[in-house]
This record gives structure tokens, C-alpha cells and sequence, in this order.
């Protein structure tokens, strides 16, 4: 059997179902970056406030995602053995757990929030980082809600759905904050706090539209069925939390390391700071089109983990990468060609500019490493055999790519471009791991 043989009928599959959340992730690299420019275009002050809010928040938010991604595994399994109604009650008891997790998280950032003075930000940023920071914390619930009902859709292999609520709430995002940041049509001028208000309805209102079509669509009726007479259980709650977890823990260290280098940023200064928000959302073009592959990814694996073929598992997960690699040479030539055009769409700033352009080098490796890290994180989760991410994520972004980011950025005086560098080295460390226990894990599973 020939390569493209052996692996095309997976490349169609993981096409079908990613490229929706490829659309939908597209998307959302639209309002960020419409979030941006016009934030930018705003004040520089604004720009360099979002920078610290959205990088505390990526903490969060990675969090409550990775929490519900523990689902995505379990509803997967079961799709292949076409048990709805059980899904639809892991979907409840998910909902419910879920809930709760993104309750817990929303007051520790509260407490966050309390001293937000003391985390050696500028003092003339803290007048617009406080209200923007409680805006943000609003988005948590919502968040987790739509979070629980995708995972649900992309279980089942409807990955357009939710594509839609999210293209449609982008679209509502952009025009809110057009009105709100510059007060338009007679609305008040609200800058970085309109763009809030605009983000934070956008959030709520994905999450109340997805659970209405999950109830009310007929072709749902199975699942909604078993949501509604499925109780609770402990064997259903254990099962969810022992996968859950593991993935939150993972994601959760590994935007903390990202939330740690936005902190430091910020004691380079505000400059440093507008710059490293500007390379963020950039970054984000290649992390939101991995992430759509990565996905797809653990949903085929999670198919065939429930079918028991340890083969289909590793043939999914390699020919993902394929898909993968070739993502990453578009992204790189998109980024070379265009890197101007993208930071002066942010900012005219001039020593903002300057100083983003440094960083094409370490921004180009990045993609390398995130894309292969997402592949074997991912493809791993698809086994449900997740307690290894734990500690990978530990050593990979704590015990690695912290140091190295301090050691990088300050030790050595590369500044901005030292810590940018550091991101490299913790993915490259994770994606090694995460490609390891993934190879281990199946072939267990032939034994």
C-alpha cells in the first residue's frame, strides 16, 4: 500500500471535520485581530492594557476550555458505538461539573483582580486594566457553557454548528466594537472598556444559542432525551473528572507560562508590552489552525480508541501531522510575506513597530513547535490516557519554560526577543513528551 494509499481515506476525515473549526478559528483570529487594531488605533495605553488582561485571562479561559476538552474523548467512544442517550447524560453531568469548575476559576481571577495593583504593571495602565479585567471576568460562565455543548457536536462529528454560532457572534463582536470603542453613531466613547462590553456579549450570547439548539433541534432528540432523564452518578462524575482534569491541568500550565511571560513583558515596559500583544495575536493565526486539526484529531482518535484499533489510532494521529506540517509552511510564508502589513495594522506607533519586527525569527520556530505539540497532545487525549499530560505540562512550561524565559529575557539581556525565544524551548520539550506516551499508549493497547 502506498503512502497517500495507507493515509487518505484520514486526510479526508480530518478535513471534513477540521475544516469547520478551522472556519470558525479563522474567525476568531478575525476579531482578535479587529479586537487589536482597533484597541491600537485607539491609544497605545489601551493596546498595552489588553495585552496584560488578555495574557491573565489566557490562564483562565485555557483552563475552563481544557476542562471540557476531557469530554471530547468520551463522547467520541461512544458515537462509535452509537450510544446517544449515554451521551447525552455524560453531556448533563459535563455540564453541571463544568459549571462549577468555571465558577471556581472566576473567583480566583477575582482575587486576582483585588491585587491587580501588585503585579508590577505600569500605574498609568491600572485605571484601564481594572474595569476591562471584571468585563473579562463575566466571560468565564459562558465560556465553559458553549465549551461543553462544542465538545458534544464535535464528538458527533458536527463541527459546523458550532462554527456558525461562532462566526455569527464574531461578526455581532466586530460591529460592537466598532460602536463602543469610538462611539459611533451617538453611542459613547468607551475605548478598551466598549471593546468589553462588546466581547463579553458575544461570549454569552454563543453559549444561550448553542444549548437552545441542542434541546429544541428534532435531530437531537436522542441526546437532549438522555440530558433530561439521565441522572446523576458517581461512576458518570469519576469518569469525567479522571479525564478532565489531567487536560485543564495541562492547559492551564501551559498558558500560565504564556500569562508569566506577559508579566515580564511588562516589567521590560509598556513598549514591550503593546509589542508582545501585537506578536500574541499574531502567534494566534497559527495556534487557532493547529488547534482545528488537533481537534479533529482527538475526536478520529477517540473513534477508534472506542473500537479498540490501535492502528487507526496511530494512522489518525500521523497523518493529522502531515496536515499539520503543511499548515505550518503556509503559516510561515503568510507571516514573511506580510509581516509588516500585519504589525502596522496594528499600531503606527513607530518603536512598536520596530520592535515586533525582531521578532519573525523565534515567531516562525514557534509554529514548529506549537503545531507539533498540539498534534501529540491532542492525539493523546483522543486515548482518554491522559494523566501523563499532567506532567509533561509541569516540566515542559513550569520547570523549563519558565527558567528559560527569565533566563533568556534577563539573564542573558536578550529582553523581549529572550523571551519570545523561551516559548520554543518548552514546546519543542512538551512535543517530544507528548509524542512518546503517545507511541506508549498504543502500543499498550495491542498487548
Amino acid at each position: 500500500m502506498g503512502f497517500l494509499e495507507k493515509y487518505s481515506k484520514d486526510y479526508a476525515q480530518i478535513a471534513r471535520l477540521g475544516l469547520p473549526i478551522l472556519v470558525g478559528q479563522v474567525g476568531m483570529i478575525v476579531v482578535g485581530f479587529a479586537d487589536n487594531i482597533m484597541v491600537g488605533r485607539y491609544s497605545t495605553q489601551a493596546l498595552a492594557s489588553a495585552s496584560f488582561v488578555n495574557g491573565v485571562f489566557n490562564t483562565a479561559i485555557f483552563a475552563c476550555t481544557g476542562f471540557s476538552y476531557g469530554l471530547t474523548p468520551l463522547v467520541g467512544a461512544l458515537f462509535s458505538q452509537k450510544r446517544k442517550g449515554e451521551i447525552g447524560g455524560i453531556i448533563r453531568t459535563g455540564l453541571i461539573i463544568n459549571a462549577l469548575f468555571a465558577i471556581m476559576v472566576s473567583f480566583l481571577m477575582g482575587i486576582l483582580y483585588l491585587n491587580v495593583e501588585h503585579l508590577g504593571q505600569p500605574d498609568e495602565l491600572l485605571p484601564i486594566i481594572r474595569p476591562y479585567f471584571l468585563l473579562y471576568l463575566g466571560g468565564i460562565l459562558p465560556i465553559s457553557i458553549f465549551q461543553v455543548f462544542a465538545q458534544w457536536s464535535w464528538g458527533i462529528k458536527n463541527s459546523a454548528m458550532p462554527m456558525w454560532i461562532i462566526l455569527g457572534s464574531n461578526v455581532l463582536n466586530i460591529i460592537g466594537n466598532w460602536l463602543l470603542i469610538y462611539g459611533n453613531f451617538g453611542l459613547p466613547e468607551l475605548g478598551l472598556f466598549g471593546a468589553g462590553i462588546s466581547t463579553l456579549t458575544a461570549r454569552w450570547l454563543c453559549a444561550i444559542v448553542i444549548t437552545c439548539i441542542f434541546f429544541i433541534r428534532k435531530h437531537n432528540r436522542e441526546y437532549a432525551f438522555g440530558f433530561k432523564t439521565t441522572g446523576m452518578s458517581l461512576q458518570r462524575v469519576k469518569q469525567i473528572n479522571i479525564v478532565s482534569w489531567p487536560v485543564s491541568l495541562q492547559s492551564t500550565m501551559e498558558s500560565a507560562s504564556f500569562s508569566v511571560v506577559a508579566l515580564m513583558a511588562g516589567w521590560l515596559g509598556a513598549l514591550e508590552l503593546a509589542s508582545f500583544q501585537i506578536f500574541i495575536v499574531i502567534s494566534t493565526l497559527g495556534f487557532c489552525i493547529y488547534y482545528s486539526i488537533g481537534s479533529a484529531i482527538a475526536v478520529l482518535v477517540s473513534n477508534e480508541t472506542g473500537l479498540g484499533d490501535r492502528q487507526g489510532q496511530r494512522r489518525v494521529a500521523f497523518a493529522g501531522y502531515h496536515i499539520m506540517l503543511m499548515l505550518v509552511i503556509a503559516a510561515s510564508v503568510l507571516i514573511l510575506a506580510l509581516n509588516r502589513y500585519l504589525i502596522s495594522a496594528f499600531t503606527e506607533d513607530g518603536p512598536v513597530i520596530a520592535m515586533t519586527l525582531t521578532l519573525i525569527f523565534p515567531l516562525l520556530l514557534y509554529q514548529v513547535g506549537d503545531a507539533t505539540q498540539i498534534t501529540f497532545a491532542n492525539a493523546l487525549r483522543g486515548t482518554s490516557n491522559v494523566l501523563p499530560m499532567l506532567w509533561i505540562a509541569f516540566v515542559s512550561y513550569l520547570l523549563i519554560g519558565i527558567p528559560s524565559s527569565y533566563l533568556l529575557g534577563f539573564t542573558a539581556g536578550l529582553g523581549l526577543y529572550g523571551l519570545i525565544l523561551s516559548f520554543s524551548v518548552s514546546l519543542f520539550t512538551a512535543a517530544v513528551l507528548f509524542l512518546y506516551f503517545f507511541l506508549r499508549t498504543t502500543r499498550m493497547k495491542n498487548r
